[in-house]
């Protein structure tokens, strides 16, 4: 009984996973300079108020569409005066650009952030259900095939259409089409695993679901989701200005990067500036996300592993 039972407790144990993989890809010159950059806009986003930034929301129709530079004098409140400097100008009602800008990462982040998050969490669950018990698989994945037939932009679009404005709207939007993506990732990687002796050797032994899938499934999955959530981030963020752009996300009153772009596009001629900054600091932060998890992929997927 003893000596049948410890080989089979062995097989049942996966093997210890190295770290040199976490460890290349702390040593990847696109993951150092992608969570860099990430970081700094980060830090601009929530040191905002001291940076030199006043009220994003602050109107002042005799400073309107002023090009980058220009200084205007502000009455403080003891009765002292100061001079103020828009870096990037002010838009149509005289709003700070530079300001809106800064104060507009804190939006778009957390958008970007909360959908990969909440996209990862449900799509784990949904995805291992999926890949481990066969006769809820094609039920479910016949639900994510649809959803994936329709382009996420336009269910995004249709979702946000049907409820009213607002953060809550906007990310539940952008939700929907991202958990398929992550639901067949998954099951793709529970499908694979499912095969292997020190699984089949659990299964044999007794182990409980829910004790086989934490203990021997859910480890395999982290670096992958970990990637792919860099990516959903990235996307969410751009499907978030492109929504903000269209007048259907976030309300005007709050500054993203799209809603700015959105509302400087009818002078971009003349006043490119309140299109150009927020189009900079958008196309930044995504390629450094994109950057993140292009190397985050080469070096902690096996298929990639051996060309680190």
């Amino acid at each position: 009984m003893t000596t049948i039972a410890a080989p089979a407790e062995e097989a049942a144990a996966p093997a210890p996973r190295k770290s040199s993989a976490w460890i290349g890809a702390l040593k990847s010159p696109s993951v150092v300079i992608g969570a860099a950059i990430i970081l700094i806009i980060a830090a601009l986003s929530i040191m905002a108020p001291a940076l030199g930034t006043i009220d994003p929301a602050e109107i002042n129709p005799a400073f309107r569409n002023k090009k980058p530079g220009a200084e205007r004098t502000i009455r403080n409140d003891d009765g002292t005066q100061t001079k103020f400097e828009h870096r990037f100008g002010t838009d149509s009602l005289g709003r700070d650009v530079y300001s809106r800008v800064i104060y507009g990462g804190r939006v778009s982040l957390i958008i970007g952030i909360t959908v990969a998050t909440l996209s990862i969490f449900i799509g784990l669950i949904i995805g291992m259900v999926a890949g481990y018990i066969r006769w809820l698989d094609g039920f479910i994945m016949r639900i994510m095939d649809g959803l994936m037939a329709i382009p996420a932009i336009l269910l995004a679009m249709g979702v946000v259409s049907l409820s009213r404005a607002g953060l809550t709207a906007v990310v539940i939007a952008i939700l929907i089409p991202e958990v398929p993506r992550v639901v067949r990732l998954v099951r793709a990687i529970v499908l694979s695993i499912r095969e292997e002796p020190y699984v089949e050797a659990a299964i044999t032994l007794g182990t409980p679901t829910p004790i086989l899938l934490f203990r021997h499934v859910l480890p395999n999955t982290i670096a992958p989701l970990i990637v792919q959530a860099t990516f959903i981030c990235a996307s969410a963020i751009l499907v978030e200005a492109i929504l903000s752009f269209l007048g259907i996300g976030i309300p005007p009153d709050v500054p993203t990067w799209g809603n700015i772009m959105a509302e400087g596009r009818s002078l971009f001629r003349v006043y490119p500036h309140n299109i150009l900054y927020p189009g900079i600091f958008l196309a930044i932060a995504v390629l450094a996300i994109n950057m993140l998890g292009d190397g985050l992929r080469d070096t902690l997927d096996p298929r990639f592993a051996k060309r680190v």
